[in-house]
């Protein structure tokens, strides 16, 4: 029995893999060291129905914000699923680390609520002294605080919640909300975007046929479930579409990488999805004796997105692995965010990336001309072409479009685009023109693929010229001494000059004033390998500089904490 083609909503396409392939994985929770939990399609669907009846219960209504923060824990998929399941909006929300100040916790937390409009928090009674104060702090929208893991082992308030859960869904529509997710953003507010069940279903349709999805596939992730690349494609495509999904704790990655290798070869994995930061990290951190018995032939696709995918990146990943069964044209790229549900476009599976060298000067000056003068190019990777329902665009600062090979705004309109940031009408103004999105990206079409520069407001003009910071993070990164990863160029006004100049702050486990010194020098040296002078040098201590959401330095913040004076332990 096929009950898979009259699938409006999310819940109901669940649903219909727990009817017609019960026993199938949907869920792997992957422990280092432990057997993994299971979760089958029909299993986690009962588990859910579970949590849907204390839901129900405690009042939760369609359309009310379920804001869930819950470490990554066997329970977290099904308690997603069950807010699914009543027609409430889940918004998976990070859990507070140790480094995160409860007072900055509480403040985006109330931020959130304020902007998302907030009406419930899912969550652990370990950090109940940081939620418990929202509820009664001023505007918030927070109605109650729940503790699902605490609803386990106790009778289903709701006997027939099987028969009330299909009552609800078939009064939804596709055009119902399904879900809340934040688009990435530094320590402060981040813009909410609101999702259609129609959005994300035609969205993993479409993305499904560009990266060619076979029912025998099975996606390995460590990607944190609050950032769209862990939700849309790591989750939701998974578990919309029948197939397995393998589910790694992010900070067990962050500490041990290999155990992502280790997931692929004992579970075959076949998709897995990473920021161009984390080829790097596997390539130079994880040590031979890890991967012992590790084979990563099955592995079809490695899809690069998130971030400006780098060539340097995809060559030390395949140098470091390509003896343990990675094939070069596993090696794919994307390009997504959280305002057209995921992906934008993608690289052709089973085909080499597409690789430009294009002349530096030239490309300073927004033009595209192929070089092959190696001193003199820059190599710039493609994102793969528009998927299916999405178009894209590039647009000058003026508002007019550009022609092929020529440098701008990336410009989108998708069958999958979200609405408007929820409660933000002033911010959707901004980026939402005639139907088509503006990115804040910058980028290039040529011959039909997409490349992906960086983001717009980011970009350092000096003495008019372009200089993009990702360029000058790549070579500074690379200087012995600066920790791998942690630079961030950002442009200073200099009045006297009339122009931008160039800084970075870079972290070093150096501390001693001479070698410093000879580090500054370094770090000037390698700029000036791409034509970019530096006019100042700032060395922090490790761990020094902000994160955005997505895991990655802001340059904003930590420029704006520079021009603040907060430069205590900062050597310059």
């Amino acid at each position: 029995m096929n009950t898979n083609e009259n699938c409006v909503t999310l819940w109901q396409k669940w649903n219909s893999h727990a009817i017609n392939t019960p026993e199938k994985d949907a869920v792997i929770h992957w422990i280092t060291g432990e057997e993994p939990g299971r979760w089958t399609f029909k299993s986690i669907i009962e588990q859910a129905e579970h949590f849907a009846s204390f839901l129900l219960d405690a009042g939760i209504k369609k359309d009310e914000v379920c804001a869930i923060i819950i470490r990554h824990n066997y329970y977290l998929y099904p308690i997603y699923m069950a807010v699914e399941s009543i027609g409430a909006i889940p918004a998976i929300l990070a859990y507070p680390n140790s480094r995160l100040h409860p007072d900055k916790f509480r403040q985006g937390i109330e931020g959130m609520s304020q902007r998302s409009g907030l009406d419930y928090i899912l969550t652990e009674r370990e950090i109940d002294p940081l939620i418990s104060p929202l509820i009664h702090s001023h505007n918030s929208t927070i109605k109650a605080v729940h503790y699902p893991h605490e609803w386990l082992n106790s009778p289903k308030p709701i006997e027939n919640i099987k028969e009330k859960i299909s009552e609800i869904q078939a009064e939804l529509s596709s055009n119902d909300a399904a879900l809340l997710q934040h688009s990435s953003g530094t320590t402060g507010l981040q813009k909410p975007v609101l999702l259609s069940h129609k959005a994300v279903l035609e969205h993993i349709e479409n993305y499904s046929k560009a990266i060619e999805l076979k029912p025998d596939d099975k996606i390995i992730s460590w990607l944190p479930l609050y950032h769209d690349m862990g939700l849309i494609a790591a989750f939701h495509l998974p578990l919309a579409s029948g197939i397995t999904t393998l589910q790694i704790d992010p900070f067990e990655w962050v500490m041990a990488p290999a155990i992502l290798l280790d997931a692929v070869s004992k579970e075959k994995g076949t998709l897995t999805w990473l920021p161009n930061f984390a080829y790097n990290v596997l390539a130079d951190k994880i040590h031979e004796d890890e991967l012992e018995d590790v084979s990563l032939d099955s592995l079809r696709l490695i899809i690069n997105c998130s971030e400006p995918v780098r060539s340097e990146s995809h060559d030390r990943f395949y140098s470091r692995f390509s003896s343990y069964g990675i094939k070069r044209e596993a090696l794919s790229t994307c390009y997504a965010m959280a305002e057209t549900t995921y992906a934008v476009s993608q690289s052709k599976p089973g085909s080499p990336v597409v690789n430009l060298s294009i002349n530096r000067l030239e490309f300073s000056k927004g033009r595209i001309e192929i070089s092959d003068n190696d001193s003199a190019s820059k190599t710039y990777v493609s994102s793969g072409a528009p998927i299916d329902g999405c178009q894209v665009r590039i647009f000058n600062d003026f508002g007019f479009e550009l022609d092929e090979g020529n440098v701008g705004e990336i410009v989108i309109r998708s069958v999958s685009m979200f609405d408007g940031y929820r409660n933000y009408p002033e911010k959707t103004a901004e980026v939402l023109k005639s139907g088509w999105y503006f990115s804040g990206d910058y980028g290039f079409l040529y011959e039909g693929n997409l490349y992906v520069i960086g983001r717009k407001k980011d970009i350092i003009i000096v003495a008019g010229n372009n200089l993009y910071p990702e360029d000058i993070e790549d070579v500074v990164a690379q200087v012995p001494g600066i920790i791998p990863g942690r630079v961030v160029a950002f442009g200073e006004e200099d009045m006297s000059l009339g122009s931008e100049q160039v800084s970075i702050i870079a972290e070093t486990a150096v501390s001693v004033e001479r070698e410093l010194k000879t580090l500054k020098m370094e770090i000037i040296k390698a700029a000036m390998q791409i034509d970019v002078s530096i006019r100042k040098v700032y060395l922090a201590p490790a761990r020094w500089l902000i994160k955005s959401s997505a895991g990655k330095p802001s340059r904003k913040a930590n420029k704006e904490r520079i021009i603040s004076g907060e430069t205590e332990n900062i050597w310059s």
